[in-house]
């Protein structure tokens, strides 16, 4: 037991540090490549955050856990809005910007109606992991375009390295991605076996929470530097890469079964979490933002859901 929770924490610490690396690396290589900031700020960094579920699920599926690798997916989107932003919430008001609202709200509740529909069945096929990634790559490029014709800015890192660095960290990054996303599978799934729960269970709590500290790190920094509404953008942007590509991803390796409580329980969440991250925005985003009582009341919801889990799974 305590060699898993150790290679669990290990895995968590390692995974972290080598998705920082890798984005550090990736931009760099962007920058030296003269990409324009809103492909750097939506498309690299967005994975970037994104890239350990990713993995995660991947190697889940590898692995045959398919259960962890939709839980991950879901739990951290869950995890992205009731925790994150409710944090966010308590250190700083949260601005929303009209064109958050109008460009980046409607590509999410599309992505998460697509993932929805194409999981309804109870089966992820090949066919449709293909058409839930192609839908991802057509919503990168219609944010890139949307954002590019308004003229938005985003605030990207500033990486000023040489391409040798750049290509080092990059490759670092990748390597180590792969081998702590290989720990942290097989760490939670002799966790799950311990404990006799479901590796969904697993998913939506120890490795959705540890895989979504990037995001947790970018917003903390954007709250403290008063860039609120990056905050949300890249919470968005994370959602979607997870509802799309996290979820699409494992489908490329193996045909899986979607467990019942999904839709009974974990897509509710999420989805009702979506719309009252939407209508905060709305309705403060003239006034002062979201403040203290909106993040407690993404705290609650959050601290509610992980111990609806851990009561079913007691009951079980």
């Amino acid at each position: 037991m305590t060699i898993i929770i150790l290679s669990l924490i290990a895995g968590l610490a390692l995974l972290v540090w080598s998705a920082d690396r890798f984005i550090a690396g990736a931009v760099g290589l962007a920058h030296f490549f003269n990409l324009p900031p809103i492909v750097i700020g939506v498309v690299i960094v967005g994975f970037g955050t994104s890239a350990p579920e990713l993995m995660i699920s991947g190697f889940a599926a590898w692995h045959g856990n398919s259960g962890l690798a939709v839980g991950n997916a879901i739990g951290s989107n869950i995890t992205n809005i009731a925790l994150i932003l409710g944090i966010t919430a308590l250190l700083t008001p949260i601005i929303v910007s009209d064109i958050t609202l109008k460009r980046e709200f409607p590509v999410l509740f599309a992505a998460t109606a697509l993932s929805w529909f194409f999981l309804s069945d109870g089966v992820l096929s090949l066919d449709n992991a293909l058409l839930l990634l192609a839908a991802l790559i057509g919503a990168l490029f219609f944010l890139v375009y949307i954002t590019k014709k308004e003229q938005s800015t985003i605030e990207e890192p500033e990486y000023c390295q040489s391409l040798g660095r750049s290509v080092m960290w990059t490759l670092i990054g990748l390597v180590l991605l792969l081998v702590s996303s290989d720990i942290l599978v097989s760490a939670s799934t002799d966790l799950a076996k311990v404990f006799g729960v479901s590796d969904l269970v697993i998913g939506l709590s120890v490795v959705a929470i540890g895989t979504s500290l990037p995001e947790l790190a970018a917003s903390v920094t954007g709250a403290l530097k008063h860039h609120t509404d990056i905050a949300v953008g890249n919470i968005i942007g994370s959602n979607i890469f997870n509802i799309l590509g996290v979820i699409g991803v494992p489908g490329l390796i193996i045909t899986y079964h979607i467990p019942d409580e999904v839709f009974t329980r974990d897509l509710p969440v999420m989805l009702g979490l979506t719309i009252l991250l939407f209508v905060f925005s709305f309705a403060t985003r003239k006034g002062k933002g979201m403040y203290r009582m909106a993040g407690i009341i993404f705290i609650l919801c959050f601290i509610g859901f992980e111990t609806n889990l851990y009561l079913e799974t007691s009951a079980g």
